[in-house]
């Protein structure tokens, strides 16, 4: 399928549905609205640092694939990213922001490793802020975030970085492990590719593979899983997360590939993880159950388009590599049930959650957020390789 020429059509008129939706979101003092279902704008919400940084990454992408009219809105975010949500008295990002003040001024790893990543694509595409912006948040990331002993990054810090939270998250780190990836094939430092290896290590080779390829997402100080951990119902919930293991596994995958594809166990393992995920929350009626417990029984039944679009782009990325019989079984129905579900064929973008009975909720979240999910699933497949953009 990822060969068909109609196919490939088909993801950039999805691709440029999705670009030209968003586009919306940009106000005329250079921040971020919030979307609603028809691309009118939310206003007086919060903008936060890691969608921020998501739209950057995302119409860098869609630059470095040929799409065009991307500048306003890497320009934008980079801008707003440089000049309101950099700390200038204490160092780091704020989490949030109301206009140009702060909302929630604590600096969290997750948002970090996204202005890293948005940092490394818009260098690729030759924008001026991003080289400096990444050269930050590479020596952010290690000199603040990085718990040494583990070689992973801590989650949360107080403002002035004098308070440290005891929770340690998987989440934050496969982030970080994207980010790593792509800052590498940006520089050529291999310092990242070195960090990549670390996170694989950990919740790939001693995590997943001791827990039925089932990645566990929450740890204490001490980088010792919590089980018994139930946090904010959607962001850091009970369980594990079968979407996250997608993601895990793409990574993975990514990481052979820029290492050289070296010999060893990593494209066997990211099969795995990803075989275990969809068997356990693959679910008939269209989607991916949201949380499982341990056993991999289903928590959250919910069905998000994230989890749809990352087992996308993790199936099309062992298509490439190493296929197997009914990986393209897969792939079709998963980009059946994404048409059926999730593309808004009226206005553009993805819907962002369905209901039991398939139609659209905002349930957990208002209008549609960012595009960061599904412009992946619409420009990766169509790429040569199974890196993000420099050997696409």
């Amino acid at each position: 399928m990822i060969d068909e020429p109609s196919f490939c059509e088909k993801l950039r008129t999805e691709a440029e549905a999705q670009l030209a939706f968003f586009r919306r979101s940009l106000r005329a003092d250079g921040g971020f609205d919030l979307l609603a279902f028809d691309g009118t704008p939310i206003t007086g919400q919060d903008q936060g640092l890691t969608g921020t940084a998501r739209h950057v990454y995302s119409y860098a992408l869609a630059k470095s694939t040929g799409h065009a009219d991307c500048d306003d809105m890497i320009d934008a975010g980079l801008t707003w990213l440089d000049s309101h949500f950099r700390d200038k008295a204490h160092g780091g990002f704020y989490w949030t922001l109301n206009g140009t003040e702060p909302t929630v001024d604590h600096k969290m790893a997750y948002g970090h490793v996204h202005v890293l990543l948005a940092a490394s694509a818009a260098t690729q595409v030759g924008h001026p802020l991003g080289p400096k912006l990444l050269e930050d948040l590479s020596d952010l990331l290690l000199n603040r975030f990085m718990d040494s002993s583990a070689g992973l990054l801590a989650d949360e810090f107080s403002r002035d970085w004098s308070y440290c939270s005891a929770y340690r998250g998987y989440n934050a780190n496969m982030h970080g492990l994207e980010a790593y990836l792509a800052a590498y094939e940006t520089t050529g430092d291999t310092g990242f590719l070195a960090r990549a290896e670390q996170v694989i290590d950990f919740f790939a080779n001693r995590i997943a593979r001791a827990n039925h390829w089932r990645v566990i997402e929450h740890y204490d100080a001490n980088w010792s899983p919590d089980m018994d951990y139930d946090g904010h119902f959607a962001l850091t919930p009970r369980g594990t997360t079968p979407g996250h293991s997608f993601e895990l596994a793409r990574l993975m995958i990514q990481y052979w590939d820029l290492a050289g594809q070296p010999r060893g166990d990593l494209v066997y393992d990211a099969r795995n993880i990803i075989d275990t995920a969809l068997a356990d929350a693959w679910d008939d009626d269209g989607g991916i159950s949201y949380t499982l417990d341990y056993d991999g029984r289903i928590l959250n039944p919910a069905r998000y388009w994230w989890p749809v679009t990352e087992a996308i782009l993790a199936l099309q990325a062992l298509i490439k590599v190493a296929p197997m019989p009914n990986d393209e079984g897969r792939f079709r129905r998963l980009w059946d049930e994404a048409e059926a579900l999730f593309i808004d064929h009226d206005y553009g973008g993805w819907f962002h959650e369905v209901a039991p009975d398939g139609t659209p909720t905002e349930a957990t979240v208002r209008g549609k957020p960012d595009l960061y999910h599904s412009i992946q699933a619409a420009i990766l497949p169509a790429q040569k390789g199974v890196t993000r953009i420099m050997s696409a």
